[in-house]
C-alpha cells in the first residue's frame, strides 16, 4: 500500500526519472536529475525498500560518520517533489516529481509497478526518463540528445521519434514500456557521451539533457554552475587530447564526420532552435507552442489522462512542439545508422544533431552502445567503452551503492 502523507495536491505534475548504472554513461542522466533537485530544493517524500530490489554484493551500502555516529546509506531509489513557482514566466506554478536512484538488480516489473503506483496517486500526467549512452561523438561538438517514445500517438502529437530499437535494454527501457502499457504518456531523453572519455562526471551531457527537458516541458530551469562546469570539462578534455597525437587525430576524424553530416542543417533549424531558447529565457512568451487557456497557441490539444480510480480526466499540460530534426526522415523512419557496436556485438543506430538541446535524429537505444575499444583511443581512467557495458538483465555497473 502506498501512503503519501504530507504531500500536497500537485499542479500539472510530471515525473522525471534517472538511474545510475547501465543507462547512465558518464553519470550524465543521474547528475541532471540531481541538479533539478538541488536547484529547486526538492523534498524527499518516499524511498523504495532496498531489500526488495538490490543485490548488496553488487551495489554495496556505504558507511559514514555523522557527529561521531556510524550510519549506513543503502542503495535505493528516492522520490522527491519540487514546485516551480513560475514555470512558464507568467506566474503559473508547476510540480515535478523527481525519481533518482540505482538501477535495480532484480524484480524490475515490481519496481516499475511501484513507481507507477506513486505516479497514479500523485496524478502524474507524463513520465520523462533520462538516459545517457556511449557513442561516436566528438567532445568538441554539441551533445546529441534524442527524444523517443513507444507511444505512436504521443510521437505524432509531440513530433518525437518512435522507438524501433531492438536489443538488450536497461531499466529506462523497461520503465518506458511499463508506462506505455499502463496508459501513462512516457518519453525518454538520451544524451550521447563520447566513448573515448566516458568516465564521470560529464556536465556537458547533463547540460544537454537539461536543455532538452526544458524544451519538452516548457519550464524554465535554472542552470546554476552547470554551464561553467561544462566549459571547464571540455577544456580539460581538450588539453588531454592535445597531449596525445593519436587521440587528437581521432577526434578530428569524428569532427569531420559530424560536420559533414550536419552541414545542411547548420544554418537552418539548429540556429532557429537556439535563438528561440535565447528568446524564451529573456521573454517566456516568445517562440512557438506558448501555453494558452485551452491548449497550445498553435491549436494543438494537450491531451488527457484518465484516472481509472476516480473516473475523472485530467488535462495534460501542453508541451511546446519542437521542429523535427533534419536528420530524421520526413516519414518518421529511422535515420541511417553509423554502425556503433553495442555490448552484445550487434549494432545500434547512432546519429548526431547539430544542436545541443535540440532533439537528435538518433534512434536512441535503451542500452549504451560502444565502438570497438581496440580501434579507438580512450582517455578514460576507468574501463573502456566496450568493457563498461553489462548484460541487460544483470545489475548496474556501479559498486558504490550510495543511492544518491
Amino acid at each position: 500500500m502506498i501512503e503519501l502523507e504530507g504531500v500536497p495536491e500537485l499542479i500539472d505534475p510530471v515525473m522525471v526519472a534517472a538511474f545510475e548504472g547501465w543507462n547512465d554513461a558518464g553519470d550524465a542522466a543521474s547528475a541532471a536529475v540531481a541538479h533539478l533537485d538541488r536547484e529547486w530544493k526538492g523534498q524527499v517524500f518516499a524511498a523504495l525498500d532496498a531489500e526488495d530490489y538490490y543485490d548488496f554484493q553488487v551495489n554495496r551500502p556505504t558507511v559514514f560518520l555523522d557527529g561521531g555516529v556510524r550510519k549506513i546509506t543503502w542503495p535505493t531509489t528516492r522520490l522527491s517533489v519540487v514546485r516551480v513557482a513560475d514555470a512558464d514566466g507568467k506566474g503559473h506554478p508547476r510540480d515535478l516529481v523527481l525519481v533518482r536512484g540505482v538501477e535495480p538488480s532484480m524484480r524490475w516489473r515490481s519496481f516499475c509497478n511501484e513507481l507507477l503506483g506513486f505516479a497514479h496517486e500523485l496524478g502524474v500526467e507524463m513520465v520523462v526518463v533520462l538516459g545517457a549512452l556511449l557513442g561516436d561523438t566528438p567532445h568538441t561538438r554539441p551533445v546529441p540528445v534524442s527524444a523517443v517514445t513507444s507511444d505512436a500517438d504521443l510521437a505524432a502529437r509531440l513530433d518525437l521519434e518512435e522507438s524501433r530499437y531492438e536489443g538488450p535494454t536497461g531499466i529506462v527501457g523497461i520503465l518506458q514500456e511499463a508506462c506505455t502499457h499502463a496508459g501513462v504518456p512516457a518519453v525518454s531523453l538520451w544524451a550521447a557521451v563520447p566513448h573515448y572519455v566516458s568516465q564521470p562526471p560529464n556536465p556537458k551531457a547533463s547540460l544537454a539533457l537539461i536543455n532538452r527537458l526544458e524544451d519538452l516541458l516548457g519550464v524554465r530551469i535554472p542552470l546554476g554552475e552547470l554551464s561553467e562546469d561544462a566549459r571547464a570539462w571540455q577544456l580539460g578534455v581538450d588539453q588531454l587530447a592535445a597531449e596525445d597525437s593519436e587521440v587528437a587525430e581521432y577526434v578530428q576524424s569524428l569532427e569531420e564526420a559530424r560536420d559533414t553530416a550536419e552541414l545542411p542543417e547548420a544554418s537552418g533549424e539548429a540556429i532557429a532552435r537556439e535563438f528561440e531558447r535565447y528568446l524564451r529565457r529573456r521573454d517566456p512568451q516568445a517562440g512557438p507552442g506558448v501555453a494558452t487557456e485551452g491548449g497550445l497557441a498553435d491549436g494543438r490539444d494537450g491531451g488527457y489522462l484518465r484516472d481509472p480510480a476516480g473516473g475523472r480526466t485530467r488535462p495534460a499540460r501542453p508541451v511546446p512542439k519542437e521542429p523535427r530534426d533534419a536528420g530524421s526522415a520526413a516519414d518518421g523512419t529511422e535515420p541511417a545508422s553509423t554502425g556503433t557496436t553495442d555490448a552484445e556485438g550487434g549494432t545500434a543506430p547512432s546519429t548526431t544533431p547539430a544542436d545541443t538541446a535540440g532533439p537528435s535524429a538518433a534512434a536512441a537505444p535503451d542500452a549504451s552502445p560502444a565502438p570497438d575499444a581496440a580501434d579507438t583511443p580512450d582517455l578514460s581512467d576507468g574501463p573502456d567503452a566496450a568493457g563498461a557495458e553489462k548484460p541487460a538483465d544483470g545489475p548496474a555497473d556501479k559498486d558504490t551503492g550510495t543511492g544518491r
